[in-house]
This record gives C-alpha cells, sequence and structure tokens, in this order.
C-alpha cells in the first residue's frame, strides 16, 4: 500500500540517474519495470486492503493498514453505514464515534471551524455530526501518525459506535529500497553456475567441459578448499580459494556471494550436463512465478524431493522436525512439478531470496537438508520431473571419503548444534 501523506522527497541538487543510462539503445526502463513489478509481487508491497462491509454498522479496513513510522497516513475505509435518526426534538440526533490507539496519534485533515472534533493530535479522538454524509466525510481524512521510531512493529486502531466496535491492526514498517537485478536478454545474464569443489579435479573438469558443450558463455564459479589447490582456469570462470577443508556450506556462502545474477544453479562438482538440461526451463518457470524461491529438478532420473514437518512444542522443551517423502501440493499448471520443503542438490534458486537465509558454516561434511530448515516458512520451494542433470561414475578416493564421511563424533556435534540453533527437542532425517 502506499503511505497516502508522506512528504515529498526532495531530491533538489541530487543526481538524475537516467543521464547515466543508455535506456533507448538497451531497452533498460522495460527490463526494469518489469523486475519491479515482480518484486512488489514477491513483497506484497503493493496488496489490496480489504474494507469490511458495513453490517456492524461499522466500515474499516478488516485487513489492516501500512504506515511508515512517524509519518501520517490516511487510514483508509472508515465510515459509518447506519439509517438517517428521525428527529427527536427540535434538531436532529448527533452521531458520534471514537477512535483510540496506543503507539500514536490521531487528527483529521483539513478541519473547518464548526467541525466537532475533539482530541486532535492526541490518542483518542471523537468526532460528531447531526449529518451522516458530513460524519463520513469527516472519516475519510482521519490520519494515524506513529510516534515511536521502530521498522517493524504493530499498533490497533479502536473504532466506536454506540455499543459497536471495530479492531483494526495497523502494520508500522519502514520500507525498504528495492534490490533488483537485470536480466539482461539472454540465459547468460539472467543465471550463473555455482559449484564447491575439494579434492575432485577430475570430476570437475569433467563438469566444466559439459557445462561449456551447450552454455559456452554463462559465468561459473567454483569455490575450492582442496588441501593443495590445483589451477581451474577458461573463459568466465571465476575459482575462489578457501582455507583447506572448511565445507561444503561455507564453500556455497563464498560463491553466492559473488553472484551478480538474479538466479544461480547448483550443482556439485561430480554432475554432467546432457542435452535434456535446458536452465532456459528453470527460468521459464520461475520467471511465471514470482512467488517460488527455489525450484529442484533431477539427478540421474531422481526427482528427490521432501517435506519437513515442523512441531514448535512448548518453551521449556523445543520443537520437533521429522523430514518425510512427501509434497504439499502439486504446483498448479505444471505436470510433475509439487511444492515441498527441500529438493535435490541441483536446483535453480533466486539469489536475493537464498541470501536471506544463508548456509551455515558450522556444517561443513553432511549439509543439506539443514538449509532447507533454515529455510521453512522463509522459503517457496518446488521441484519438477523432467529438468534434469548427468551424475559421474563414483570414483573412489580414499583421502576424499575420509573428510567426506561423517563419523559418530561429528553427527552428536550436529545434532547438539540443531539442538541449540533451531530450538529443537528431536529431528528425524
Amino acid at each position: 500500500m502506499t503511505e497516502l501523506l508522506w512528504p515529498n522527497v526532495s531530491c533538489q541538487g541530487a543526481e538524475h540517474l537516467r543521464k547515466f543510462v543508455a535506456y533507448e539503445m538497451d531497452n533498460i526502463l522495460e527490463r526494469r519495470a518489469n523486475e519491479y513489478k515482480q518484486y512488489q509481487l514477491r513483497r506484497k508491497t503493493n496488496a489490496d486492503i480489504i474494507i469490511a462491509p458495513a453490517n456492524s454498522p461499522l466500515q474499516y479496513p478488516i485487513t489492516g493498514f501500512r504506515v511508515a513510522p512517524l509519518k501520517k497516513s490516511l487510514i483508509p475505509g472508515l465510515a459509518l453505514q447506519t439509517q438517517e435518526r428521525g428527529i427527536t426534538t427540535n434538531k436532529r440526533e448527533v452521531y458520534k464515534v471514537s477512535l483510540s490507539v496506543k503507539s500514536g496519534v490521531l487528527s483529521v485533515e483539513d478541519l473547518l471551524d464548526g467541525d466537532q472534533v475533539e482530541g486532535q493530535g492526541q490518542s483518542d479522538l471523537t468526532i460528531s455530526s447531526s449529518n451522516l454524509t458530513h460524519l463520513n466525510d469527516l472519516l475519510s481524512r482521519v490520519t494515524y501518525t506513529s510516534t515511536i521510531y521502530h521498522i517493524r512493529t504493530s499498533d490497533l486502531v479502536s473504532f466506536n459506535f454506540e455499543d459497536h466496535k471495530a479492531i483494526v491492526p495497523i502494520m508500522i514498517r519502514r520500507p525498504s529500497v528495492p534490490v533488483l537485478y537485470d536480466p539482461g536478454k539472454d540465459i547468460n545474464s539472467r543465471v550463473t553456475i555455482i559449484t564447491k569443489t575439494f579434492l575432485r579435479y577430475k570430476e570437475l573438469n569433467v563438469l566444466i567441459q559439459s557445462i561449456r558443450k551447450f552454455y559456452p558463455k554463462i559465468k561459473i564459479i567454483v569455490a575450492d578448499d582442496s588441501l593443495k589447490p590445483e589451477n581451474v582456469s577458461g573463459n568466465n570462470i571465476e575459482h575462489y580459494i578457501m582455507p583447506p577443508a572448511q565445507g561444503w556450506f561455507a564453500g556455497r556462502n563464498l560463491a553466492v556471494s559473488q553472484l551478480t545474477t538474479k538466479y544461480f544453479l547448483w550443482v556439485d562438482d561430480d554432475f554432467v550436463f546432457l542435452s535434456e538440461t535446458r536452465i532456459e526451463s528453470f527460468v521459464e518457470i520461475m520467471e511465471a512465478l514470482p512467488d517460488l524461491d527455489v525450484l529442484g529438478g533431477e539427478v540421474s532420473g531422481d526427482q528427490f524431493y521432501f517435506v519437513l514437518e515442523y512441531d514448535e512444542g512448548d518453551e521449556n522443551d523445543g520443537g520437533c522436525l521429522r523430514r518425510t517423502r512427501e509434497f504439499h501440493q502439486p504446483l498448479p499448471g505444471y505436470d510433475g512439478c509439487f511444492l515441498v520443503d527441500g529438493v535435490v542438490n541441483y536446483f535453480l534458486a533466486r539469489t536475493d531470496a537464498v541470501r536471506r537465509v544463508g548456509f551455515d558454516p558450522f556444517l561443513k561434511r553432511v549439509a543439506h537438508t539443514e538449509f532447507f530448515i533454515d529455510g521453512v516458512g522463509k522459503l517457496m520451494v518446488a521441484s519438477c520431473k523432467g529438468l534434469s542433470v548427468g551424475h559421474q561414475t563414483h570414483r573412489a578416493q580414499d583421502e576424499y571419503d575420509s573428510y567426506r564421511n561423517q563419523g559418530k563424533l561429528e553427527e552428536e556435534r550436529k545434532l547438539a548444534h540443531h539442538f541449540f540453533k533451531n530450538y529443537l527437542n528431536y529431528i528425524k532425517y
């Protein structure tokens, strides 16, 4: 919702950004407008306000409304819908409504002499009139201003008439500045392929060669925590060397931190691209469904996905989490696609959404479900059949396996980590 009475921000003396952009040559205005529309849909910044029908007889925004801290905003939809009263004496009966808030003040804009308003600029406001139309005109100009600065809090408006009462929630939010990614004009501008490697340069080179067969120009980012790093080079490849054996999630964080594209495709370093590996199919679905954050495919025909059943538990014991091989619902309009909580280790994701969740670097050896645990309630996840990548034949490596396999002590440390970090008492994978 647009806050209606914010003062205009003065940009006098500021740089006009359009003069720095060759937008006529590159269709950048059209792309920017489209990305901002998707941003609004994802953030629900333009969500409609639902006005409750006046059957109480109070009319008010049943879904509440949003304001910025310390800024004056109109309260939308306030009205009194009741029958005109008969004349009981020599004059018409007076209509009287009252409003009150806890963390702000109320006012009526543009008051005229004779308007019966008490409590202007205070937390309790009373409006009276013998004319219902006039009363509703005054109600249409009632404003709310929060008096305590906070970027994310709330208040309540109590709206009263005779023995009728309505409570209207106010969401006090500091508007955030949009962060958009220019999608450019081709797949290379929209998607970066990222991977983490450790002691598997042979497999990594096979992966890179297979990517270049189908996507010769797309950027590839490699995070590498091998014990003795080897050179990884090639056109549009960024190879980041980490301290040795920092682990999978630390590598993912590094790779994600270097992204400049709207999407990234995560692949393991022993995958291989096939003719069926079409990144464009991922992007087509994600562009059509702005609410979707992560879209998984299948690896060598395995469309692995899962649901995380979470019970918050109580304040003393903590919650319970269980992973099940199920899905929430089919994804409408897409056969073989399902809404889930976690997917196979091959997925396309929105850069901004994943950055908000992040990867826990405490988890080094076995760390996949754990990312999706942190994303419960934050990420919309789906899995689709047919978005396929291949898997190279496993090659036994004693040194690699000694790091890859999780020992009993490390498993116990991970469970203790979940106990505190995720406030859990029980967990079942």
